[in-house]
């Protein structure tokens, strides 16, 4: 069967720590979408580690990693990647496999990203600008480049057919750029692939699933508040980040679907543009930010910080159908004397809601906050979560109860040892 582990919320929930904590118990561990806009953080033996596009099961040594068909690779980035991980010994022709049907990232991509965000001013996403948007343009209307295509022997015509078109909307933009050094690293890079697992993923993952007993952790990139569907339209990823995107993601039947964990933080953040009702601006948010080092693992940029918002994260549970959630970053609140909870929202005509509005980017919306009192102490070497304070048991007690899914992990620090398995009370 697939578990699925995806984030809840606008993204940097913390799926990679909790996937390294799940992986022991599955043989195969996949990305299904997303690209290296992604930064997956793992914590152990005191060192800080940083995926973006190596799924976060690479530390196992018996587990398999596949980077599946939905996710977007920049083969300059993939190969940083490998090389930054050089003194782990990994053995990546055990363990880590490349879907043939991934689509790839090329310079112009990049090129692309930039332009289009420095032609909407003022009105930009704040895209990481890693060329995922244009790859994934280019895959949906039928021009991309996949994987496979670099061991065809007319590679080399294909490429330059997408370029030239490239070029020609760079002109259009007038935007001044250089490839040439970026197109050797590119070529460069492509032949270092050519020395990995490149396969048929869907054949590879549903050959692991017909051997009994086998379990396969999908792992979500951004988070569902993103999805180019469901999020917050239009600053949104251009991916399939819920549960669904898995299927298609990785060619699985939605059959093959067990277990649905879904992660959040026990306060939201976000990064770049968009709405964020429950969002900080003053000194609260500050503090809040500088306690839980809410800065980009992709990008390095200050994430903005608010309370926590249940009608978001409702909405994200009925997407996805979570069966399971996973509480990160409670650690962060050990500072507040007070701690909020965004129960509705009041719209511009004074009605209430708990729903998300179609129209939330361009009306907005008050949040209607429950408080509560903080636990306002370390939760440092505490391993039972009996053992917590009173405070944050009914604080995560409201939220289990207001969503109808048990809170299962709780974590308390950025290590891999810092996760409590917690029995729910529902």
């Amino acid at each position: 069967m697939v578990d699925i582990l995806l984030g809840l919320q606008w993204g940097d929930e913390g799926k990679g720590k909790i996937v390294d904590v799940l992986a022991p118990d599955y043989k195969v561990v996949a990305r299904f979408q997303g690209g290296p806009n992604a930064g997956h953080t793992l914590e152990f033996d005191g060192k800080k580690h940083v995926l973006h596009q190596i799924p976060s099961g690479i530390f196992r040594d018996d587990c398999i990693n596949i980077i599946g068909n939905g996710v977007v690779l920049d083969p300059i980035i993939f190969k940083k990647e490998i090389d930054g991980l050089a003194s782990y010994n990994i053995d990546f022709k055990k363990n880590l496999f490349i879907s043939k049907k991934t689509a790839i990232i090329i310079p112009t991509h990049r090129l692309l990203d930039a332009a289009y965000e420095q032609a909407k001013g003022s009105a930009k996403i704040g895209s990481t600008l890693k060329g995922i948007g244009p790859t994934y343009s280019d895959k949906v209307s039928r021009q991309g480049l996949r994987l496979g295509d670099i061991l065809s022997v007319n590679f080399k015509e294909k490429y330059q057919k997408l370029v030239n078109s490239h070029k020609q909307i760079l002109d259009f933009y007038k935007y001044e750029y250089s490839l040439e050094e970026a197109e050797k690293e590119f070529f460069a890079a492509l032949e270092f692939i050519k020395t990995f697992n490149l396969v048929d993923g869907e054949y590879l993952i549903n050959s692991q699933l017909s051997e009994k007993g086998t379990k396969v952790l999908a792992e979500g990139a951004q988070g569902s508040l993103l999805d180019i569907d469901f999020g917050s339209y239009p600053f949104v990823t251009s991916s399939s980040t819920t549960a669904a995107g898995v299927c298609s993601g990785l060619g699985v039947a939605p059959s093959k679907i067990n277990e649905v964990y879904g992660i959040f933080k026990a306060y939201c953040t976000r990064v770049g543009s968009g709405p964020f009702p429950t969002e900080l601006l003053e000194e609260t948010g500050e503090k809040m930010r500088k306690e839980g080092k809410e800065f980009g693992s992709t990008t390095g940029r200050p994430r903005r910080c608010g309370w926590m918002d249940l009608p978001a994260l409702k909405y994200s549970i009925m997407l996805n159908g979570v069966t399971q959630l996973v509480m990160m970053k409670v650690d962060v609140l050990n500072i507040f004397d007070e701690i909020s909870i965004c129960t509705h929202y009041e719209l511009p005509d004074g009605s209430t809601t708990e729903e998300l509005p179609f129209d939330i980017c361009d009306v907005e919306v008050k949040p209607i906050y429950k408080t509560f009192k903080g636990w306002n102490c370390s939760l440092e070497n505490i391993t039972d979560f009996d053992k917590m304070p009173e405070e944050l048991k009914a604080y995560t007690a409201y939220i289990e109860k207001e969503v109808g899914v048990p809170v299962t992990y709780v974590s308390t620090g950025p290590d891999r040892t810092a996760t409590l398995t917690r029995a729910s009370g529902l």
